[in-house]
C-alpha cells in the first residue's frame, strides 16, 4: 500500500462531530514516497492475474509494455486517476472499509475519466449491523479551490446520501470470486430491496493538492447537516505535478 505514515505528517482537525485529517508530504521523503506509491499504481489498472499469466508467456519486458499502455498520458487523467488511487490505498490502510473493487481496470479508454462515484469501500459488520458503505469523491489539482470542494460535497449528497444505483450494480457486477458472494448479495439486497439508508453510508471527501486544504475543508464540512458520518481527507504535496509526474514515470520502469 502507500504507507503515508512514513512521508507524511499527520493532523487531526476537529469539526463538530466530524472527522478531518490533513496529511503534509515531508519534501525530504518525497523520492521514498515516489517509490513507494508508484509500485502500486500498476494493480489498479490491471488485475494481478493477468499480469502473471503475461509474465510466464512473454517475460518482464513485454510486461511493462502491457503496463505501461494502461497508464494514462495526460496531465489532468493523471492528476484525477493519482487522485484516485491514493483515495483508494487511504481508505483501506485507515478505515475498517477493507471491501470492494480497483475501479480504474475497468476504464474504457486510459485517457478518459470514468463517471459515477470515484470510491465506494464497505465493511460488513457483526450482527445487525449489516452492510456498512463508504462512499467517496476525490479531487486533484495543483491549488485546489472551493468551488471543486463544493461540486465534490453535491455529489456526496446526491441520490439521497447513497451511492448512485449503476455505482453499486458496477461493483456487484464485477465480484466473480466465490469469496466475494457475501457482499455481492449484500449489494443486490441493498439496490433490489432498497434497505441501504443514509446512516449505513460514510462519506469522505478526498482532496490531493499542492495547496493547504485545511480551512476549505473545515467550512465545507461544518456546513453538512445530513444523516450520513462524514470523514473528510486533505493529502498536501506542495510540488502535486512534480509529484504525480515522477510516480507514473517510475510506474512505468
Amino acid at each position: 500500500m502507500t504507507r503515508f505514515v512514513e512521508w507524511c505528517a499527520h493532523t487531526d482537525i476537529p469539526v463538530a462531530h466530524h472527522k478531518l485529517q490533513i496529511l503534509t508530504a515531508d519534501p525530504a521523503k518525497l523520492a521514498a514516497a515516489v517509490d513507494i506509491v508508484a509500485e502500486v499504481v500498476p494493480d489498479h489498472y490491471v488485475m494481478p492475474g493477468r499480469l502473471a499469466q503475461l509474465l510466464t508467456r512473454l517475460g518482464r519486458k513485454e510486461v511493462a509494455v502491457y503496463v505501461a499502455e494502461k497508464l494514462p498520458t495526460t496531465k489532468q487523467i493523471k492528476s484525477g486517476d493519482l487522485g484516485e488511487i491514493l483515495c483508494t490505498t487511504f481508505i483501506h490502510e485507515s478505515t475498517p472499509f477493507k471491501l470492494g473493487i480497483k475501479r480504474l481496470r475497468w476504464k474504457d479508454h486510459r485517457n478518459m475519466s470514468m463517471r459515477g462515484d470515484d470510491v465506494l469501500a464497505f465493511h460488513i459488520g457483526a450482527g445487525a449491523a449489516g452492510l456498512q458503505v463508504l462512499k467517496a469523491e476525490a479531487k486533484s489539482g495543483g491549488k485546489m479551490q472551493a468551488g471543486t470542494v463544493s461540486t465534490a460535497r453535491d455529489a456526496l449528497s446526491a441520490y439521497g446520501e447513497l451511492p448512485s444505483p449503476h455505482a453499486m450494480s458496477f461493483v456487484a457486477d464485477r465480484l466473480e470470486a466465490a469469496v466475494d458472494k457475501p457482499l455481492r448479495d449484500m449489494l443486490d439486497d441493498a439496490q433490489l430491496k432498497r434497505n441501504l439508508k443514509p446512516a449505513h453510508v460514510t462519506h469522505m471527501l478526498f482532496t490531493f493538492s499542492g495547496n493547504d486544504t485545511t480551512a476549505m475543508l473545515s467550512k465545507n464540512l461544518a456546513s453538512y447537516v445530513g444523516g450520513s458520518a462524514q470523514h473528510y481527507v486533505g493529502i498536501r504535496v506542495e510540488d502535486h505535478q512534480a509529484f504525480i509526474k515522477s510516480v507514473f514515470a517510475a510506474a512505468e520502469v
